[in-house]
């Protein structure tokens, strides 16, 4: 089937990985709230789409909104701890991560305050020496997920946090029955790629990194949090 999906501005259709080269679908949705049901949102738009040997790579956020992890930021409120610690977490342009009040209160109800003093007190001492990345290193995906609001997400979300999805790995395999191929649920961004679910356990974490290197699905006004990922024939490619 001719597929109708065109890659987002400046992103291209194909990438080469050690792998083999792949096209990459975009598929945009309507916005997606906490009352979607996610395997209607997949009968809806990719289900007429898939063929054997595909896979659905989809966006973290839709998987944790959907669940009810995202939250208005008016209604979340701060310790004295997080409005404290997220005083020295570096911020990026592509995410606030823990870097904000709202979103540092998450990550302490989710993984708990002990936790997280002790990543802080460890990256504190690696800083000295010029090594960075400790703290999230050690709280691990979970807290990485956590984001807050961003001026180019759409609205509603543009005034919310999040965690990261529940269960991810169940949520794949689960979507994946349903709809009859591989299913990878992505955490993806222009600086790196993190793999938070798969469907099977032979999906390779260095594939999925690779093929979505390049942020794909970007993380902007989009709206295209899925997205089919299907090998091209090397007939097709030369």
């Amino acid at each position: 089937m001719e597929m109708p999906f065109i890659p987002n501005q400046s992103k291209q259709l194909n990438i080469t990985t050690d792998f083999g080269t792949y096209s990459r679908y975009p598929i945009k949705t309507h916005v997606v709230m906490d009352n979607d049901n996610l395997f209607d949102l997949l009968d809806k738009y990719a289900a007429e789409y898939v063929t054997e040997g595909d896979y659905l790579f989809m966006s973290e956020k839709i998987v944790a909104i959907s669940q009810g992890r995202a939250f208005p930021i008016d209604e979340i409120k701060p310790s004295w701890w997080a409005k404290f610690l997220c005083k020295f977490v570096y911020k990026t342009p592509y995410g606030i991560g823990l870097g904000m009040p709202c979103t540092m209160e998450l990550a302490i109800r989710e993984i708990g305050l002990p936790k997280i003093l002790f990543a802080a007190a460890c990256s504190a001492v690696t800083k000295l020496f010029g090594i960075r990345g400790v703290f999230y290193r050690i709280l691990g995906e979970k807290a990485r997920a956590i984001d807050g609001p961003c001026d180019c997400t759409i609205p509603p979300y543009n005034k919310y946090a999040k965690l990261a999805p529940d269960r991810p790995d169940e949520v794949a395999r689960e979507l994946s029955d349903h709809l009859g191929i591989k299913i990878v649920v992505i955490d993806a961004n222009d600086l790196g790629v993190e793999v938070l679910g798969r469907s099977h356990s032979d999906i390779a974490i260095d594939f999925c990194k690779q093929v979505f290197k390049d942020n794909p699905l970007d993380q902007g006004d989009q709206q295209t949090p899925i997205c089919i990922v299907r090998k091209v024939n090397e007939s097709e490619d030369n």
